[in-house]
């Protein structure tokens, strides 16, 4: 049974070892830890690591500066759009990837997207998700036509839209550099870039499970160029498939030491791999591994304001009790949602659910838009 943390004073740690004292109070102090120290950190009791995380919640939303207080929870109205199912790196672990010649393959039309949006408008939204799969055949001119035609017909709503291994996509494809398509991607409406197909950040990882797709170093070159410009933009981790801790921990040190440098990601979201109607063999892992994964990345990623809580994969309970677990933002109501349901995860919210949860546990739910302003 989950339990949620305990405070400061009821923290026993159980230890007789002054180093781990030391660092249980370096954590709460606020300090920067190492990755050997986030490995240790990683075997406490699941209640103490959240106690941790927690608290470096409640650090974060203090260094806000914003006059609002550390008990303000957010979430965002938006639309994930994925305007093509057409992919050709067959990722192992995904179930909506189609080839051109499947007869479900599809790439949406302008009518199509103007009306999800209108919907999306409807229900209070601000932004759409709008990602892909890797299509071979479409040249850039289709997605400037795009954006522009979004931005035109709705400027109010901010296009969040193209993961890394897109623009990696998009390099080879129509062989300019990155700086220049990323570049006239946002003159031509892009507002903000999803942290999508981080996976793991790991080559040895990432050969395994999506050898076709963008290695570490290029998810990242896009982060570092896209924060150059002017673009801010998301960080994930996908976990709990063939990689290990040291990885997932790998995966946090490339995430901080990319925020030190450019200072564009405005949160970050891990999620675990959902099986179901995958060709990616590996064991899963449940709600307790998610929870433990979470309030580690709250405790290392210090220079990352913001952690969503994955109640998508995870469900509504759970992702009510990550707000314990260092989250400070329940994410998306999500009107749509296509990728992961493709593996059999289907939970739905909408934004009563989102409040309820979110005061049910003695904070304030407001609403956000992609900067984390707040609208309410």
């Amino acid at each position: 049974m989950l339990v949620s943390p305990a405070p400061l004073h009821y923290l026993s740690f159980v230890t007789t070892s002054a180093s781990l004292d030391d660092l249980l109070q370096k954590v709460w102090d606020g300090a920067r830890i190492s990755q050997a120290e986030a490995l240790r950190l990683y075997s406490l009791p699941l209640e103490e690591l959240a106690a941790l995380a927690d608290r470096r919640r409640q650090l974060a939303r203090a260094a806000a500066h914003d006059g609002r207080g550390n008990q303000i929870v957010t979430y965002i109205v938006d639309r994930n759009v994925n305007y093509t199912n057409v992919c050709n790196v067959y990722c192992k672990f995904c179930a909506f990837y189609r080839t051109e010649k499947d007869a479900d393959s599809y790439v949406i039309s302008l009518d199509e997207m103007d009306k999800k949006i209108e919907e999306t408008l409807a229900l209070g939204g601000t932004q759409i998700l709008m990602q892909g799969g890797h299509h071979p055949s479409l040249n850039k001119q289709w997605y400037l036509d795009l954006l522009a035609h979004i931005k035109t017909k709705f400027p109010q709503v901010n296009i969040h839209g193209f993961s890394p291994s897109e623009f990696v996509h998009f390099r080879e494809v129509f062989g300019e550099p990155l700086q220049k398509i990323i570049s006239d991607f946002k003159s031509a409406g892009l507002g903000s870039i999803p942290g999508g197909g981080g996976e793991i950040l790991v080559d040895r990882v990432r050969e395994r499970i999506s050898p076709l797709k963008a290695m570490s170093d290029d998810w990242l070159e896009v982060m570092d160029v896209a924060h150059r410009l002017g673009l801010k933009s998301s960080a994930t981790m996908m976990f709990g498939h063939v990689e290990n801790i040291e990885d997932r921990i790998e995966h946090l040190e490339r995430i901080r030491a990319q925020q030190d440098k450019s200072k564009g990601f405005t949160a970050f979201i891990c999620w675990t791999f959902q099986a179901e109607h995958t060709k990616l063999r590996a064991p899963t892992v449940g709600a307790t591994e998610y929870l433990r994964t979470q309030a580690l990345a709250r405790i290392y990623l210090d220079n990352i304001p913001s952690i969503q809580s994955s109640w998508v994969t995870q469900g509504q309970e759970i992702g009510q009790i990550a707000l314990k677990y260092g989250a400070n933002d329940l994410g998306s109501i999500m009107i749509e949602e296509n990728v992961v349901s493709q593996a059999g995860t289907t939970f739905r919210m909408g934004v009563e659910d989102m409040r309820r949860l979110i005061s049910d546990l003695g904070y304030e739910p407001h609403q956000r838009d992609n900067w984390y302003n707040l609208l309410n």
